[in-house]
């Protein structure tokens, strides 16, 4: 990758980076939090956060509290993924990179009438963040290339499980965020499907976690519950997975109390501890 494609600047204590995708040449904004305890002799922990305009300050904060000692966890280096709009949830970049190729007639109207953006980049994202994120990270910083985790909300929660799905060893843990199961049709269920009939166990196996805020609409409450329930039928083979339901929280309140949950389950051996 060319080094004409990233730019980079401190604001406020913590390093932002720009960097341009070799798909496009899409633009995305890099917010990196490092700590100032010095790494573990194999290198920090990872955590990947999509939208991260919308989360990676509530992420960093969190993470800068639970990492003192004695009782803390390891440190972790915070990584995350926005655009140059800095909206919180920037819905025509997102559209495209979390989400599958869908026919638009597949999906449901949209609540402001207006027409879906363009879709279905979600493979090219993610060889995004496989073959030129990570690597710019892992040149910069001392990184454990073997605890690293991808958290996603909504659309984004829907990325993580495709991630999980189709590209299972591309990191350790899998956090999906009030999930969008429901696009296309509940397309993702179908490659759930074709995840447990091809899964092995093999090595270091993959982990999820699931959140959902009780007070979500009663469809995404239900497809995660649902898909919880399936996937629990690995756990004989050594597949870890859970789900974390929030009372008294919707769709977007829901994202504290699931970020310091996600901090758990990624810097944790036993995430129930």
């Amino acid at each position: 990758m060319s080094h004409n494609n990233i730019s980079s600047h401190y604001v406020e204590g913590r390093f932002e980076q720009v960097i341009y995708s070799n798909h496009k040449q899409l633009e995305y904004r890099l917010m990196i939090a490092i700590p100032s305890e010095p790494p573990p002799a194999e290198g920090y922990p990872i955590i990947y956060a999509l939208d991260g305009d919308a989360v990676f300050a509530t992420f960093a904060e969190a993470a800068r509290l639970q990492i003192r000692k004695p009782h803390g966890y390891d440190p972790v280096v915070i990584v995350g993924i926005g655009y140059p709009s800095r909206e919180p949830f920037e819905m025509s970049r997102r559209c495209y990179d979390f989400t599958m190729p869908a026919e638009v007639q597949n999906l449901p109207a949209r609540p402001n009438g207006q027409e879906w953006p363009e879709h279905g980049g979600a493979d090219a994202f993610l060889q995004f963040i496989e073959t030129e994120l990570r690597p710019t990270i892992e040149q910069q910083y001392p990184i454990n290339t073997t605890r690293q985790s991808l958290f996603g909300h909504s659309l984004g929660g829907l990325l993580v499980l495709h991630a999980l799905f189709t590209r299972p060893q591309a990191f350790q843990n899998y956090a999906a965020g009030s999930p969008s199961i429901w696009w296309n049709h509940h397309a993702v269920l179908e490659e759930a499907e074709a995840f447990e009939k091809s899964f092995i166990k093999e090595g270091n196996l993959p982990r999820l976690m699931l959140t959902i805020g009780a007070d979500e609409l009663p469809a995404m409450v239900k497809d995660a519950e649902r898909l919880a329930e399936r996937l629990l039928t690995l756990a004989e083979k050594g597949f870890y997975s859970e789900m974390v339901k929030f009372c008294d929280e919707s769709h977007v309140s829901v994202l504290p109390a699931a970020i310091s949950r996600v901090l758990r389950f990624a810097l944790s051996s036993n995430p129930k501890e």
